[in-house]
């Protein structure tokens, strides 16, 4: 990110398109949505999302107004080129070409990267992203962490970040289950994001991901401390997730057995409650309104738009997630290695046809009674848990076996990028373990803890 111009104009941009205003009325069109984002295999590229928390060199969070404050931060960033992206005359983000920062509920600062034809690309740019918010983080007296959760203080310690989206969600989430608010404020996830040919490449990307999706939890595990203590668990944010709003999350049984990915998806969209409709502001829904109804019978004088759906579709959290894309969901975010390794470890797996049929292979045989099983066991056992005959250490070793070989073959300049999932796998020791490890031996010393937890670079 060095070299670029510095930043003249509060230029005003929303996060959300509402200019594509079209009405749509028709199941087809709805699928268009999907079918219409293939891409020959040429034109594949990766992206990588990351949550950072953030926390004062303390461990106290970060408050969103004040000389070191979010605001600050975004301040920061514009200050050094790039369009703010504003909300009710609050920066809520930050644009840079194809690269995005945006604020989760309770602060946590994420980057959503430019879609990368090699993965090298993604170490370069993270490494010039991180640069600067390591600047930042040292002119502001803060740090980022290297955890899938805010290991300090309780929820109610954790302030507000001023966006329309997340009011609504803040009230909705209690209804539908007791861990919403927990997933929103402290909750930090990497995910990467990966093309489709056409509807049945989808179809098996998505069974493909879903297959894996506890062992990819089991490896990027690094959220054991919940509000200073030990908890038990390898992964507490992938537990929060347990119990968050399972109409929207979790596992969708269609994936396992459905050809038409594009139809099934759509029906399972159609059916889940909506949170709100963008007409220049978010405007929240009776609960019970679904897609479905609001196609069918519109809601105070407004009808679907082809934006209405893109919007719908970006407030559901199953474990793989399809929009023009389909999403992997379901790891901690932890170390930068960790960070870097997702990419590369999901093009190695869905980018090469005989690695993606391997993985799939693993957990083809169980059902989906026991997958749910091995789901909600995985966040506390981790590689202990039991899948059929084997532990899921077994089976992730498999796993990333299988990764670097299809990696091998579709981009062998980013294997070693694999190299610190191998070392996890092979040794069984999880950033989690770490974590515990750290804990323990800076006990009651949040500052020191603050340190030892910190991304190399990023802490004051």
């Amino acid at each position: 990110m060095s070299g670029i111009a510095p930043y003249s104009a509060p230029t005003l941009v929303h996060l959300v398109d509402d200019s594509d205003l079209v009405p749509i009325g028709s199941h087809d069109e709805l699928l268009a949505y999907f079918r219409d984002a293939g891409k020959p295999a040429s034109a594949w590229r990766v992206g990588t999302e990351h949550e950072l928390v953030g926390v004062h060199l303390d461990g106290s969070p970060i408050a969103y107004d004040g000389p070191d404050g979010i605001h600050a931060l975004l301040d920061w960033f514009a200050a050094r080129g790039g369009t703010p992206v504003r909300e009710n005359d609050h920066p809520i983000g930050h644009m840079r070409g194809d690269e995005q920062i945006s604020l989760e509920p309770g602060g946590q600062f994420e980057l959503a990267g430019r879609p990368v034809g090699s993965d090298l690309d993604f170490v370069a740019d993270l490494g010039a992203y991180t640069a600067q918010l390591g600047a930042a983080a040292r002119e502001l007296g803060l740090a980022f962490l290297s955890t899938g959760l805010r290991p300090f203080g309780g929820r109610g310690d954790i302030p507000w970040m001023p966006k329309e989206r997340y009011d609504v969600m803040r009230a909705y989430m209690p209804t539908v289950g007791t861990r919403g608010l927990d997933m929103m404020l402290r909750t930090a996830t990497v995910q990467a994001n990966l093309d489709f040919a056409d509807e049945a490449d989808a179809a098996a990307k998505m069974k493909c991901v879903y297959s894996i999706s506890s062992l990819l939890t089991a490896l990027w595990a690094a959220s054991p401390i919940v509000e200073d203590q030990v908890s038990g668990f390898q992964s507490y944010r992938a537990w929060i997730w347990r119990d968050t709003d399972n109409a929207r999350s979790g596992f969708l049984p269609f994936v396992y057995d459905r050809e038409d990915i594009f139809s099934a998806y759509t029906e399972w969209a159609l059916d889940v409650p909506m949170y709100f409709v963008y007409r220049g502001g978010y405007r929240p829904v009776p609960a019970d309104l679904t897609f479905r109804r609001f196609m069918a019978e519109g809601w105070q004088g407004e009808h679907a738009t082809r934006s209405d759906w893109g919007l719908h579709l970006s407030t559901l959290f199953p474990e793989g997630r399809l929009k023009k894309f389909i999403e992997v969901r379901g790891c901690d975010c932890g170390s930068l290695p960790m960070i870097l390794a997702l990419g590369p470890m999901m093009r190695g797996l869905l980018y090469d046809t005989s690695a993606r049929t391997a993985a799939t292979a693993l957990m083809t045989k169980l059902s989906f009674a026991e997958r749910q099983r091995i789901a909600d066991d995985m966040p506390r056992q981790g590689f202990a848990t039991k899948i059929g005959a084997h532990s899921a250490g077994d089976l992730a070793i498999e796993l990333v076996a299988i990764a670097k070989a299809g990696l091998q073959r579709v981009a062998p300049d980013a294997v070693s990028l694999l190299e610190p999932v191998e070392a996890i796998a092979t040794s069984r020791r999880t950033q989690a373990d770490r974590m515990i490890e750290l804990w323990q031996q800076h006990a009651g010393n949040r500052a020191a803890l603050v340190k030892a937890l910190a991304h190399p670079g990023l802490g004051a």
